[in-house]
């Protein structure tokens, strides 16, 4: 129950955050950068590893894309649907 509440509650805070930063030119060139980082470093490594808060938070940031993004995730969507549930 308390993990739950604790994932709604990150999500709410993320959206809070999300709509907060909207519009900066700068967060859209980091987003880029972190992009071309994540791909350098899905060449490198195999299978992450995703402890309980790292399934939490990627759930959560989730349901902030669109399904059509979600290939941005290291994980496929069926994955992320099971952790919704």
């Amino acid at each position: 129950m308390s993990a739950s509440l604790v994932y709604l509650l990150l999500r709410q805070i993320l959206q809070m955050l999300i709509q907060l930063a909207r519009g900066d030119g700068a967060k859209d060139v980091e987003l880029l950068v972190l992009r071309h980082q994540v791909a350098v470093l899905r060449r490198q490594i195999y299978r992450p590893e995703l402890r309980q808060q790292d399934r939490f938070v990627l759930a959560a940031l989730s349901r902030l894309l669109p399904r059509e993004r979600w290939s941005a995730f290291f994980v496929t969507p069926a994955t992320l649907l099971r952790w919704h549930r």
